[in-house]
C-alpha cells in the first residue's frame, strides 16, 4: 500500500532495516547487514569523535573476539589487546590468584570499548560502505506491530525531519533510548533488581599494579583493579547509592585503594591522575521478550548487568550476532530464528545476571556488617581455592560459554 504523506510531513525513505544506536550491539548488527547486502541505516545521537573515546568496558570474552574475528572485524584487536589469564582475590590479608587459563585453556582480551567502537565504525561505514547518521535527534519509533515500522528523526545538519519506513528496526540504544519505551509500551515487561549499593568508578592515568583483575575483599568495602593498557587502569571503589563524587578527593580515593587492595607481600598501587570519577548504582534489569513485532532490541536497550561481572559488551555482540544471523536468514524465506531471538538470547543473559548477583555476594559480602554473611562470603572464597569443582564452576562462568558462538 503507498502510503501519501501530509503536506507538512517529511517524504520517506526506505529500507530494510532501520538500527537506531552505534555502539558495539549497534555497528556489529549494521556490519551484519551489510556484508549480507542487506540495505540498513544506523542513527546515533551523539558524534562520531564522542562515541570513539566514550569511556566504557575493557573485558571481552574469547568466544565473541572468535566471533569478531570470523566476520572480519578482529584485527586490531587480535594485535593490540592484551590477553589475561588469572585473576587475584584478595581478603583476610592474602593474596590468592585464580589461573583460569590453567583450569579451561581459555582466556580473556582485555581491549577497551572505544577502540572497538573505532574499529567497528571504520568497519562499517569506512571501508564496507555502510549508512551512518550521527548527532540525529527527536528520534521516534512507531508502527512495530505492522509490516512496515517507521522512523522519523531530525537531521543534526539541517534541522529538518526525516522518515525512515523499513521491514525491521533494531534498538540499539541504550538504557534510555526510545527504542526500549516502545518495546514497553507495545506490552514487554521490565524486571529489575537493585543491590543497594553504589561503586565509584575511576579512571587513572596510571599502569597496572599488578599482571590481572584484582577483586579486593574488605570490611570498609568492595575494592577492584581492571587493567585498560599499559598506561590506564580501571578502579573500583564500593560506596554508598547516589554517593557524590566530589566526597572523594585524590587523596581519599588512593588511600581506601591501598587499604582495601592491601595483601601480605603484593607491591603497592601505582598512583596517577584521576581522569574520571563518578558513582555508579549497581542495579540489573532485563526487558522480556526482546522483540514485539518488527522491533528488536539488543545489547543495553534490552538487558544491563551491572559492571560487577564484565559481561555488559559481551552480551551486546551475543545479541548482534544472533539479530544478524536470524535477519539474513529471513531475507531467504526462513523465520525460525526471527522467532526463536528473544528465547535464545535470554537464556545466555539470564545466566550471566545469576552469575553477577552470586559474584555480588563474594564481593560486598564481608562488608555488609552481618558477622555470619562475612563468614559465608570468606567460607565460598576458601572453597575456590581447595574445591577443585568449585574452582572449575566459577571458571567456567567467569569465562562466558559459546554455544553457537
Amino acid at each position: 500500500m503507498t502510503v501519501t504523506p501530509t503536506p507538512n510531513s517529511p517524504s520517506p525513505e526506505h529500507t530494510s532495516v532501520v538500527v537506531v544506536g552505534a555502539g558495539p550491539a549497534g555497528l556489529a548488527l549494521g556490519t551484519v547487514l551489510r556484508d549480507a547486502g542487506i540495505d540498513c541505516v544506523v542513527l546515533e545521537c551523539e558524534t562520531r569523535a564522542f562515541i570513539e573515546r566514550r569511556p566504557r568496558a575493557g573485558v571481552i570474552e574469547e568466544w565473541a573476539v572468535d566471533a569478531l574475528d570470523r566476520r572480519g572485524l578482529a584485527g586490531n584487536l587480535l594485535k593490540r589487546a592484551e590477553r589475561h589469564t588469572a585473576c587475584a582475590f584478595r581478603f583476610d590479608g592474602g593474596q590468592h590468584r585464580f589461573p583460569y587459563t590453567e583450569l579451561t585453556g581459555r582466556h580473556h582480551f582485555v581491549y577497551p570499548q572505544p577502540l572497538l567502537v573505532t574499529d567497528l565504525v571504520r568497519e562499517y561505514a569506512d571501508v564496507r560502505g555502510g549508512d551512518i547518521r550521527f548527532g540525529v535527534r527527536d528520534v521516534t519509533v512507531r508502527d512495530v506491530g505492522t509490516d512496515r515500522p517507521t522512523v522519523t528523526y531530525t537531521c543534526a545538519g539541517t534541522g529538518e525531519q526525516r522518515l525512515l519506513r523499513a521491514e525491521f528496526v533494531a534498538g540499539c540504544d541504550g538504557a534510555r533510548g526510545v527504542t526500549r519505551r516502545a518495546l514497553t509500551d507495545a506490552g514487554a515487561r521490565v524486571a529489575r533488581h537493585d543491590y543497594g549499593i553504589g561503586w565509584l568508578a575511576l579512571l587513572a592515568q596510571a599502569p597496572p599494579s599488578a599482571d590481572c583483575v584484582l577483586f579486593g575483599m574488605h570490611p570498609d568495602g568492595f575494592a577492584g583493579q581492571m587493567p585498560r593498557s599499559p598506561e590506564v587502569t580501571r578502579y573500583y571503589l564500593q560506596c554508598p547509592p547516589g554517593d557524590d563524587p566530589a566526597n572523594w578527593p585524590d587523596e581519599r580515593v588512593w588511600t581506601q585503594l591501598h587499604r582495601r587492595l592491601a595483601a601480605d607481600g603484593a607491591a603497592p598501587l601505582t598512583e596517577g591522575r584521576l581522569i574520571e570519577k563518578r558513582v555508579l548504582d549497581m542495579h540489573d534489569y532485563v526487558v522480556e521478550p526482546m522483540s514485539v513485532g518488527r522491533l528488536f532490541l539488543a545489547g543495553d536497550a534490552a538487558h544491563l548487568v551491572a559492571p560487577i561481572a564484565a559481561k555488559g559488551m559481551n552480551l551486546a555482540l551475543h545479541d548482534a550476532f544472533l539479530l544478524g544471523d536470524a535477519l539474513v536468514a529471513h531475507r531467504s524465506g526462513d523465520d525460525s530464528a526471527l522467532s526463536a531471538y528473544s528465547r535464545d538470547c535470554l537464556r545466555r543473559v539470564w545466566d550471566y545476571q545469576e552469575f553477577s548477583q552470586w559474584l555480588s555476594e563474594v564481593y560486598h559480602g564481608i562488608s555488609h556488617g552481618d558477622p555470619f554473611r562475612a563468614g559465608t562470603t570468606l567460607a565460598r572464597l576458601r572453597r575456590l581455592f581447595t574445591s577443585p569443582a568449585a574452582a572449575a564452576a566459577f571458571a567456567e562462568q567467569y569465562l562466558g560459554t559459546a554455544d553457537r558462538y
